[in-house]
C-alpha cells in the first residue's frame, strides 16, 4: 500500500475528475469543505484519520439522487478506485459503510450502522448542510430541480418515509423544516453539536427576515 498522504493526494485527483460539472451543493468544493471539517472534528476525537479523510472525500463520489436514487454506485464507484491504489480491504469495508450510511434519507430512519469514523464525517456533510453555506446550497439545489423558492399552501412533512423524501418536490423553504433545523439536535461529536448551534441560529435568523420580506414587511 502506499503511504497516506500518496493515498490522499490520489483520492483528491480522482474525486475533482469524477465531480467536474457537478450541481454547485455537491461539487469539489462541497467536498473540500467536508474534508477539512472532518479533520477539524476528528483532532478531538479518537479515529482512525485515514478512513475519516477517505470517507469524506468520497462520500458523494456518486450521490443516488443524481443517479436515479441508486445507492449501490458510489460505494462500488469509491471501492474499486481504493483497489487500485491497493489500500487494505478493512479500511475500504469502513469507507465503504461511510458512504452507504452517511445520508439523511428522511426524519425517521433507523440506524443500522455506526462508527467513529461515521459520526465524524457525517457530522462534517451536516454541518455543511446548515448555517450561510446550507442555505446557499438549499437554494441553489431547488433552482436545479426547478422549485418553487416558498408555497405557504405547502406544509412540512415530517412524517416522510425514506421513498417520500427521496422524491419530495416540495418548495426548498419547507426542506428547511423537513432537514435542514433537525440537523443540530441530530450530531454526533462533542465538536459537531457546538459548531451547529452558530449555524442554525443563522439559519433561523434567515428564516424569520424571508417571511417579514415576503410580505413585504420591511418597509421603512
Amino acid at each position: 500500500m502506499i503511504h497516506h498522504e500518496q493515498i490522499i493526494t490520489a483520492t483528491v485527483n480522482f474525486v475533482k475528475e469524477e465531480l467536474q460539472g457537478a450541481e454547485g451543493g455537491h461539487d469539489w468544493w462541497h467536498i473540500y469543505r467536508v474534508w477539512q471539517q472532518a479533520k477539524h472534528i476528528a483532532a478531538a476525537e479518537t479515529a482512525n484519520v485515514l478512513v475519516v479523510e477517505l470517507g469524506a472525500l468520497l462520500h458523494d463520489i456518486a450521490d443516488s439522487k443524481f443517479h436515479n436514487g441508486n445507492e449501490d454506485i458510489g460505494p462500488a464507484k469509491a471501492t474499486a478506485f481504493l483497489q487500485t491504489l491497493e489500500v487494505p480491504a478493512d479500511i475500504i469495508a469502513q469507507v465503504e459503510n461511510i458512504i452507504r450510511h452517511i445520508s439523511f434519507k428522511g426524519g425517521n430512519q433507523e440506524r443500522t450502522f455506526f462508527s467513529a469514523e461515521l459520526a465524524i464525517v457525517q457530522d462534517a456533510d451536516r454541518l455543511d448542510a446548515i448555517g450561510a453555506i446550507g442555505i446557499a446550497r438549499a437554494f441553489n439545489y431547488g433552482g436545479f430541480k426547478n422549485r418553487p423558492l416558498y408555497d405557504p399552501a405547502v406544509k412540512p412533512n415530517m412524517q416522510m418515509t425514506k421513498e417520500e423524501y427521496k422524491s419530495s418536490t416540495a418548495p426548498t423553504i419547507t426542506h428547511f423544516y423537513e432537514k435542514l433545523l433537525l440537523l443540530k439536535d441530530r450530531m454526533n461529536t462533542t465538536t459537531g453539536k457546538k459548531l451547529a448551534e452558530e449555524r442554525h441560529a443563522f439559519m433561523e435568523l434567515f428564516l424569520e427576515r424571508f417571511y417579514k420580506e415576503w410580505e413585504g414587511g420591511d418597509f421603512v
